[in-house]
């Protein structure tokens, strides 16, 4: 067996201390490689990690990192257009009748006017308070992850196993035994996968460190690109909740029977097709403009300032003037298309497994069983392959904002660098990916406790008996995880921004912070090979 090279430094391996991470490790004080030499254009980095420099000397541009200024994916595109003018036409048309009703009644606070028949305006403002709770908790985890990384990763993992075991235990007492095996299948897994990565949870942090270092000397290129996604998507929030609202107020059964009886001869159609597709339209082009925002704000991330300080360095050492915005320039227009057609993929598996899963609770209240257990087990199925999807799009992303690729071709690259990784290689990227979905499922759920208190403390009219308490909170927890997301892609997206870095040129992070490639290369050496060949 051919052993593999040494990395370690010449003083020996790096000594953890308490010091940050950005000032644990200086940049190489020698010349670089000579298989490298050609390579002038990364000097060396007499900076710290994520730290701005003091030479302002320029560079010639990575021959790896020229996006292509070419239109990708232009058909895709073209649908995406039309489905959010679709979207547009229909929420105009709805919010118009809304409107000319005076939102059917309600308002902020506590009071109890407004049509008791139907959702009025009291949902609206009870959400609009939701998205800026989730804005602010979002905020306060974001400060909790800085200081305390390694318990948060810990704690993350941990509770992974312990939420599969609590959604079984219910399925129990239930009596949902077919979805109360999957959730056991899914403790069994994920104790495992616990065990396998918990000697990971350091090298994880380090990353995690590292990025919010980078980040917290690129405030408004990674934290400002992330607030603003957050706006962004609370007001598409926002505007989607109106929309629904409105749309069940002008073709719902009670609008009509109330319609009927004050014009007789009106010709509206509201009927239950009618309604019921139109809010799956509307679900569908949410859902799809949610996943297009905040896959255009990771591919700005990852071709902004990620991606330009791993490939030239901190600011003033080569990085280019304004990468966060020329990278948004580039991710909002000759790239969108390519965004759109990944992002339609995933908003496809997730429309199908909402309609599976109220496809099987509805068997279950008709006393079908057979037709339950299976129409949960092809949601789980469309689940697990909604989350492979996506895992497997955030790398296509990265590529094409790096490059300029069109998606196809992002994908083909992607599985070239994910199955020449290997598993092991992506572990520390899966952490961070965890505590980051897992800090926004429980801001989610403190959103739910938010709006539960309002409900029971306003009581508005239409939810008088409570009918539409269940549908309020799963809509507020919808909300909340959406908005925590947006904000800490931010970071999860500088983790695998790097480790693509490395899969791409390693020897870019060789040269310019030999520190951290010796630590990295020390426990998971196939990782600082280059897919393209060894350093």
């Amino acid at each position: 067996m051919q052993s593999q090279p040494s990395y370690a430094p010449a003083g020996g391996a790096p000594v953890w201390n308490s010091q940050p991470y950005a000032q644990q490790y200086s940049g190489p004080s020698g010349p670089p490689p000579a298989q490298f030499s050609q390579q002038s254009q990364y000097p060396p980095n007499s900076g710290k990690w994520g730290e701005e420099g003091n030479d302002h000397t320029g560079h010639a541009e990575p021959q790896r990192f020229k996006p292509k200024k070419k239109w990708n994916d232009i058909p895709f595109l073209i649908f995406y257009i039309l489905t959010v003018a679709g979207f547009a036409t229909v929420s105009g048309l709805a919010l118009y009748s809304w409107v000319k009703n005076d939102g059917g009644g309600g308002g902020l606070g506590g009071s109890r006017t407004g049509n008791k028949g139907i959702l009025n305006s009291s949902t609206v403002y009870l959400l609009l308070l939701t998205t800026a709770c989730s804005m602010v908790l979002t905020l306060l985890y974001m400060i909790l992850l800085r200081a305390f990384p390694k318990p948060i990763l810990h704690v993350s993992l941990i509770l992974t196993p312990i939420g599969a075991l609590a959604v079984a235990i219910y399925y129990f007492y239930v009596k949902y035994y077919s979805g109360a095996i999957i959730f056991v299948v899914f403790v069994i897994l994920f104790a495992f996968v616990y065990l396998g990565y918990r000697k990971r949870v350091p090298m994880a942090a380090m990353f995690l460190n590292i990025v919010l270092d980078i980040a917290k000397h690129h405030k408004m290129g990674v934290y400002g690109t992330a607030i603003i996604a957050i706006i962004v998507q609370a007001g598409v929030g926002i505007w989607f909740v109106f929309t629904i609202v409105a749309t069940y107020l002008r073709w719902g059964n009670a609008a009509c029977q109330a319609g009927s009886a004050a014009n007789p001869t009106s010709n509206t159609s509201c009927t239950n097709a009618t309604l019921i597709g139109l809010i799956i339209f509307e679900v569908f082009a949410y859902l799809w403009m949610s996943q297009v925002i905040a896959n255009v704000t990771l591919a700005t991330l990852a071709g902004g300032p990620f991606g330009s300080w791993y490939y030239f360095g901190p600011r003033g050492q080569g990085m280019p003037p304004h990468p966060t915005r020329s990278s948004f320039v580039r991710a909002s227009t000759l790239s969108l298309g390519s965004i759109a057609f990944g992002s339609l993929i995933v908003t496809l598996l997730q429309l199908i497994r909402m309609l599976l899963n109220w496809a099987s609770q509805n068997a279950a209240e008709d006393g079908n069983p057979v037709v339950a257990i299976l129409a949960c087990c092809a949601a789980c199925f469309v689940g697990c392959i909604e989350g492979l999807v996506e895992y497997f799009n955030k790398y296509a992303y990265i590529e094409i904002a790096l490059y300029g690729k069109p998606y196809i071709k992002a994908a083909k690259d992607t599985w070239s660098l994910i199955t020449d990784r290997g598993v092991d290689a992506i572990i520390n990227d899966t952490i961070v990916a965890l505590a980051m979905t897992w800090g926004s499922f429980f801001i989610g759920l403190l959103c739910v406790l938010f709006a539960y208190v309002y409900l029971r403390a306003t009581k508005p009219a239409y939810n008088s008996d409570g009918s539409y308490t269940p549908a309020i909170l799963v809509y507020a927890w919808f909300v909340g995880f959406q908005v925590a997301q947006s904000l800490t892609a931010a970071i999860d997206a500088g983790v695998s921004t790097i480790f693509v870095g490395l899969a791409e040129h390693p020897e870019i992070l060789q040269q310019r912070a030999p520190a951290l490639f010796n630590l990295i290369a020390q426990d998971y050496p196939r990782v600082v090979h280059g897919i393209h060949g060894t350093v």
